[in-house]
């Protein structure tokens, strides 16, 4: 006999505001199948689930259902409360009249009656609710690292420092990421290199981390604490274990190309290391520029090394390991305003650059030696503008949301050119100045003290004159028009997701959002995980942040891994497919449209015309499914069904709507 207890919380005001709580709690005595209604200002609280529990014991209930928040809130906490009770944590349903109620709907006495709909469908399924039991997997003990920038470094370092195995996956020849490419860091301009490169020599020699640069993920399979990953580790044509690092060979190869780390401003050899603090110290070949490579001729790197260590036929190798654990680090490129921004000459004009190139512009060991420079003649710049949100909060031709650390960079690039050359202006056009971190105003405020000058408005055109660049736009505090002369334009421009995650996230199963970055589980209570077991996120793959949110958010991910890989075996969720093998037809067709590749056909005993045969059907891995149901709404036999939801469940919710 199923004894259901409903309990609806007044959420403080955020329910109670728009429902009549009271209202909702007799009506729900009406229901079939429930012996006890109650309310509480905050079913949530430590007293509100005591007197959950002590209405379990004292009438005998067998099922309940909670009128709260969305179950992405606190139905964990709830399952807890009634398994403390003696109850299957399975037992539970919870009707969402916050979210969709109380927060979506303005008349009172339609939000109560929607509320009590909702309740009434509750208590309906979970008179057919069923025990559901956990059961355990291994877990390797061992964590995969995707992305060998500040985020990816972090949280390989503090996973190994608890005394686990790391592997860090980077797909360019040294790690670093972003970081290294900076001169200074805001808002205390210590040198962006001081920080990182010690941080990079730490990770490279700990005993627990093994590197692998100039390799990429290409194959990810299993499910949490058993993924199977295949790593390409890419030709570097120079053998690492032999080679000093000497550098002889860069010195003397004569194919040159433009450096993608010093963003175009500089150029390379075809054999060359990232940077001059590279990790490891140790070049590759670029086969795309390499002589040798593409015509059959030079040589000249294998000649004079002193080691013999370069290898012009080497080749990609693939290796398959097994990891408990995945971080996704896999960081942020810019946004190619050239094809976006044609009022800025669309890439045109040499003297209009991006923040990151002015980066490696001012920094000590950039192409310039640190010195601020015109691109075009190399001659020094007497003023500068800086036109932020380049890209970011522009509905109509970049991205809507904010890139967060430009305000802070731009004022950093202005502080930097008043301090660099004597006599100089600095112009910064702007939106709204944002500066949220520690120190962060105060930081804009003397860059504003130095001598900066900012203009309320956008940028609505630059053109060449003579050797300066015109820039247009309004002053919208004065409510007039603007004319700038300047000798350099710095464009501050948006940060968008590295367009490999969107390939990683599809191999692994991470949801990403309208703008591509990577999606959390929940926003506030779970924002460093994903909706895939044992994949979590660090630094900038997630959204644009400074420096010190992602390093803390790498940390936040490795406490994750190190919490899940300190488990000798992991319990797994039992609300997931069943197959029905006598149903089945083995057509496969729930095999392509699961998105955690879960499902699988496997050989089947059965029996035809008397005669035992063998047959295809599917069977779930419990391990990699994560419940979503869309096998069971694809299968046109109706073999599978989600357990915690399954057919009859719902029909019995619908019948309970349209009594």
């Amino acid at each position: 006999m199923r004894r259901i207890g409903v309990f609806v919380c007044h959420c403080g005001s955020n329910i109670a505001a728009t429902v009549d709580v009271e209202k909702v709690v007799e009506a729900a005595k009406t229901f079939p199948g429930v012996v006890y209604a109650a309310d509480n200002k905050y079913t949530c609280s430590e007293p509100g689930q005591e007197a959950i529990k002590k209405a379990i014991a004292e009438h005998n209930l067998n099922r309940v259902v909670i009128c709260s928040c969305s179950p992405r809130m606190h139905e964990a906490t709830f399952r807890k409360t009634i398994a403390d009770a003696g109850l299957n944590p399975y037992l539970l349903e919870i009707a969402n009249i916050r979210e969709q109620v109380s927060w979506v709907h303005t008349d009172k006495e339609k939000a109560t009656e929607k509320a009590i709909d909702l309740a009434r469908i509750a208590a309906a399924k979970a008179a057919k609710d069923e025990e559901l039991f956990t059961s355990t997997i291994p877990i390797e003990k061992r964590a995969l690292v995707i992305g060998g920038g500040i985020a990816g470094m972090q949280a390989a370092l503090d996973i190994a420092d608890a005394g686990l195995q790391v592997t860090l996956v980077e797909k360019e020849s040294s790690i670093g990421g972003k970081m290294v490419m900076l001169d200074k860091t805001f808002p205390t301009l210590d040198c962006s290199a001081c920080i990182s490169t010690p941080k990079m020599v730490t990770l490279s020699q700990h005993p627990n981390i093994e590197l692998m640069t100039y390799s990429e993920v290409t194959h990810v399979g299993g499910y949490i604490g058993n993924f199977e990953v295949t790593i390409k580790q890419k030709a570097k044509f120079v053998n690492h274990d032999i080679c000093t690092g000497c550098g002889l060979c860069e010195t003397k190869c004569p194919a040159k190309v433009t450096s993608e780390f010093d963003q175009g401003l500089g150029k390379r050899p075809a054999i060359h290391k990232l940077f001059a603090q590279a990790v490891p110290n140790k070049p590759v070949i670029d086969k795309n520029s390499c002589l040798k490579l593409t015509t059959g001729k030079c040589g000249i790197c294998s000649k004079i090394c002193p080691v013999g260590c370069i290898d012009y036929e080497d080749k990609d190798k693939e290796v398959t390991k097994k990891f408990g654990a995945i971080v996704l680090a896999t960081g942020y490129e810019l946004i190619d305003w050239t094809k976006l921004y044609g009022e800025y000459g669309g890439g045109r004009y040499d003297n209009i650059i991006t923040g990151l190139q002015f980066e490696r512009m001012v920094n000590a060991s950039g192409p310039t030696d640190g010195k601020i420079v015109r691109p075009s003649d190399g001659k020094t710049p007497k003023s500068v503008l800086f036109i932020k949100c380049v890209g970011s909060r522009d509905v109509n031709k970049g991205k809507s949301y904010c890139s967060r650390a430009c305000c802070m960079y731009t004022a950093k690039h202005a502080h930097q050119v008043l301090e660099k050359i004597p006599g100089a202006k600095a112009y910064v056009s702007y939106m709204d100045v944002r500066t949220p971190g520690k120190g962060y105003d105060e930081f804009y405020m003397r860059t504003l003290e130095d001598g900066a000058v900012y203009v309320r408005g956008r940028i609505s055109k630059i053109y060449p004159e003579g050797e300066k660049l015109i820039s247009l736009g309004e002053d919208t505090l004065s409510n007039s028009n603007v004319t700038l002369e300047t000798d350099l334009v710095v464009l501050e421009t948006a940060m968008v997701p590295n367009p490999s995650a969107e390939k990683t996230a599809a191999m692994i199963g991470v949801g990403r959002d309208k703008d591509g970055w990577l999606q959390e589980a929940h926003p506030k209570l779970r924002p460093v995980e994903t909706n895939t077991g044992g994949v979590f996120l660090a630094g900038t793959c997630q959204g644009p942040k400074d420096i010190p949110d992602t390093v803390a958010q790498a940390s936040a991910a490795a406490a994750k891994v190190i919490g899940l890989l300190y488990k000798d075996e992991l319990e797994t969720n039992p609300m997931i497919s069943k197959v029905d093998p006598q149903k089945c037809a083995g057509c496969g067709f729930c095999i392509e449209v699961c998105p955690y590749g879960a499902i699988e056909l496997v050989d089947f005993p059965d029996r035809y015309q008397g005669k035992k045969i063998m047959r295809k059907v599917a069977q779930v891995n419990g391990g990699l499914c994560q419940g979503c149901g869309a096998c069971t709404v694809s299968c046109k036999p109706g073999a599978i069904d989600l357990l915690g939801f399954t057919n009859l469940q719902i029909l019995e919710e619908v019948d309970a709507l349209c009594r």
